[in-house]
């Protein structure tokens, strides 16, 4: 194994006694409070999730140092970094904005870190040319930022964050300011450099595709509190907040459940699969929804339910209908279909779900 290789896997797990990150953020600005607890083990890529202002790069900044904690604690493998100088925690920052040097080269951009700690110029230039190499742009070792793509750009200030061997690397919307394709190339590169990092990896996205792609935890925040926690795949299946309902794409409603129905809070009653008591949400893609301009004649749907269409959009390759009425949801279609419905804001429509195709589950 080369130095570099030791470098980007960091120190094992064992080798730390409490690895990992142990934190419990609280910040108060003005009428806003940040109470937020993470934990990590090293090897883990956590995702902050959450609506604009939910607190989620208050946070981050509050772990890189540069916002004061107003309680709470913060341990890196079992040390307390809470009064420690941002200068002098072992942490690497990607900003959304990258904040490359401009006079300087890629190379002496990935080697200022290592300078920094006390390398030698030459030893930290080595140390850069390794790194960009590992990127993918030895070839760009003399370029200028202005000279780099969006995507060069961005692997460059990963490795100038990697290059001060950091064990919590911090990335601030990483992938916001790349063009669409650009984006999908680099989410790739950048979920393959975040694997071979042993350290914790937090970061903080409104993109519920970078985050399911990128992260292996998701941390849902809104009005600085976390609502839901767990892996991409059960946050999607479950989500608990209409924000991440939103996110991922569902319907998602409230309400009481008695054996196979749920009267939800405010609404009426919906037909479901699953067996439950109590309090219980019913989620469902709005791909499950049919519509009908008129009544189903004979129809035996349980779920049924008259709609007006509030808008359309194009979503994807088909047309989104935001319905209100007795139930309010969005409905998917194909573009031949809302023309054959004739579909228009005002329009009356009928919807209807199968039972196979909610989900319900306890709330």
């Amino acid at each position: 194994m080369t130095d570099i290789d030791e470098t980007l896997s960091g120190v094992s797990a064992e080798d730390v006694p409490g690895a990992g990150l142990d934190a419990r953020l609280v910040v108060d600005r003005g009428a806003f409070r940040l109470d937020v607890a993470l934990t990590a083990a090293p090897g883990d890529v956590v995702a902050l999730l959450g609506p604009n202002g939910a607190g989620k790069t208050t946070a981050l900044r509050a772990l890189a140092g540069l916002v004061p904690l107003t309680d709470g604690h913060l341990r890196l493998d079992g040390a307390a970094l809470d009064r420690t100088p941002p200068e002098r925690r072992p942490v690497g920052v990607v900003f959304q904005d990258y904040l490359l040097f401009p006079h300087l080269s890629a190379l002496d951009n990935v080697a200022f870190g290592p300078q920094c700690q006390g390398s030698s110029k030459a030893e930290a230039r080595a140390q850069a040319t390794e790194w960009l190499a590992r990127m993918g742009l030895a070839d760009h070792a003399g370029a200028k930022p202005r000279r780099l793509s969006g995507g060069q750009a961005q692997r460059v200030a990963l490795a100038r964050a990697l290059a001060t061997c950091p064990r919590l690397l911090l990335l601030d919307e990483p992938l916001a300011a790349l063009d669409a394709r650009t984006r999908l190339e680099v989410r790739a590169q950048l979920r393959r450099h975040l694997a071979e990092f042993e350290a914790v990896a937090v970061l903080v996205t409104h993109d519920p595709l970078d985050a399911m792609v990128l992260a292996d935890r998701l941390v849902v925040v809104e009005h600085g509190r976390v609502v839901q926690e767990g892996a991409p795949s059960d946050i999607a299946r479950r989500p608990r907040t209409d924000y991440i309902a939103q996110l991922v794409g569902l319907n998602l409603y409230r309400g009481q459940a008695e054996g196979h129905t749920v009267r939800l809070d405010v609404g009426p009653v919906l037909a479901t699969t699953e067996h439950l008591s109590g309090p219980a949400f019913v989620a469902f893609p709005p791909s499950a929804v049919t519509l009908y301009r008129d009544r189903p004649s004979g129809s035996s749907a349980r779920n049924l339910w008259r709609c007006e269409v509030a808008g359309l959009e194009t979503h994807g390759d088909q047309i989104r209908a935001d319905l209100t009425g007795e139930l309010p949801l969005a409905a998917d279609l194909t573009t031949v279909a809302a023309a054959e419905l004739d579909l228009h804001p005002g329009a009356v429509v009928w919807a209807t779900v199968k039972a196979a195709q909610t989900h319900a589950y306890p709330a």
